[in-house]
């Protein structure tokens, strides 16, 4: 795997640690500012958002960028989010640092997947992409337990500082690592918008939000099921997390493994993997070395289906894949937002804090069907992986060497 690899995932680990590490200082962040909780709880609401307008936003700008300075222009502007947050002397100006921060995020992963995907040989894509997003799942079990112990023990700003610098760090990996890729000849907004009237990128998209939406269900509400329904302290809970993380580093490998061999058989696996393993939370959740373990494999079957789903869509929005790659990260966190808030609804509806996981089971079974709808219409339209291949630009089929 070449080293400018490396580099997108330090970025993917910077990108993942500030969007997650804020879950862990909101009592700290809610305290300084004087506002309450659920009202410090925009500044996570506030960064999904961002990141679901920011990524077909920033994109379309990018259209007329090669593709390297366009990743450090991103990487620029989130380092500025960041700091911005560090010194911010009032909330408003917090939430604005946040927002700057998350318009980064959407882009740097949809172009970073397509340069990642141009780095290796064609049989190698779903690797190289799992790579990048290894800096992502990483940050879950390194970058946010360590954010978050810092905050509370030194202050919150210092880990937004720490997290600025670590997008120095990627910016100069970025520039130093990362060859000069020119932007695609011939190709416009147009062309890339040209890839959503495909209903096989929607339908992945859709598998997305539903699939990884399913994961959120349950993961959202880990603090109050573990605590209420296991037993767990509230100290445990952060080790939980961990090893959600260390389920989804493991999940994001495997599934760039196999998405190489066998794309849809796959996802099939995972999605229906996953909807099971979420059904039988409702029950393990009352024991607590069984909630352990399914944390873990939530985790590793939620992120086994993010490469083949990136390369899905890479795939199938051939000639113009910048732009739907960029939305399909927006729909990871539009799954995100709605399943958090379907597992609130049925937490209020008094159903108990076991609910959502019925939530995120429903939401994987409804991704698996997508799944097996999409492979049929392929199927009936005998639009293979070879007739993909064959109608992808051999610029974009031939990896770049250095």
């Amino acid at each position: 795997m070449p080293l400018a690899l490396l580099a997108l995932a330090i970025g993917a680990f910077g990108i993942g640690t500030t969007e997650f590490v804020i879950m862990g200082l909101l009592p700290e962040v809610a305290g300084d500012f004087g506002v309450s909780i659920p009202a410090a709880g925009l500044l996570v609401t506030g960064y999904a958002l961002g990141v679901v307008i920011g990524a077909p936003l920033m994109t379309v700008l990018g259209t007329k960028v090669p593709r390297k300075r366009m990743l450090m222009l991103l990487m620029g502007l989130f380092i500025a989010g960041n700091l911005l947050s560090a010194v911010a002397p009032t909330f408003a100006v917090m939430l604005i640092g946040r927002v700057v921060a998350s318009l980064a995020h959407g882009a740097f992963f949809g172009i970073g997947s397509v340069v990642a995907a141009e780095l290796v040989a064609p049989e190698k894509k779903a690797g190289a992409i799992a790579m990048m997003f290894t800096g992502l799942t990483v940050a879950n079990v390194v970058g946010v337990p360590l954010g978050t112990l810092i905050g509370q023990n030194i202050g919150w700003r210092v880990t937004f500082g720490i997290v600025a610098a670590l997008g120095v760090v990627g910016l100069a990996g970025i520039a130093k690592l990362v060859p000069e890729m020119p932007r695609p000849q011939g190709v416009h907004v147009r062309h890339e918008l040209a890839a959503f009237k495909n209903a096989q990128v929607l339908l992945a998209m859709a598998m997305t939000v539903l699939g990884f939406g399913g994961v959120f269900a349950a993961i959202t509400y880990i603090a109050p099921m573990m605590t209420h329904i296991a037993g767990f302290t509230d100290g445990s809970v952060t080790w939980l997390l961990v090893l959600f993380g260390l389920g989804m580093v493991g999940g994001n490998l495997i599934g760039g493994k196999f998405a190489d061999r066998a794309l849809m058989p796959m996802l099939y696996v995972s999605l229906g993997g996953l909807a099971v393993v979420l059904a039988l939370f409702t029950l393990t959740a009352h024991n607590k070395i069984a909630a352990a373990v399914t944390i873990a494999l939530i985790g590793a079957l939620g992120f086994a289906t993010v490469p083949p789903l990136q390369k899905r869509v890479l795939d199938q929005a051939h000639g113009a894949p910048t732009l739907a790659s960029a939305v399909n990260i927006g729909a990871f966190n539009l799954g995100n937002a709605l399943s958090a808030w379907l597992g609130g609804i049925v937490i209020a509806a008094g159903f108990g804090y076991t609910a959502p996981n019925w939530v995120g089971a429903a939401l994987a079974a409804a991704a698996l069907v997508l799944a097996v709808l999409s492979a049929a219409l392929e199927r009936r339209d005998g639009t293979g992986s070879a007739v993909v291949a064959a109608a992808t630009p051999t610029a974009q089929r031939t990896p770049v060497h250095h």
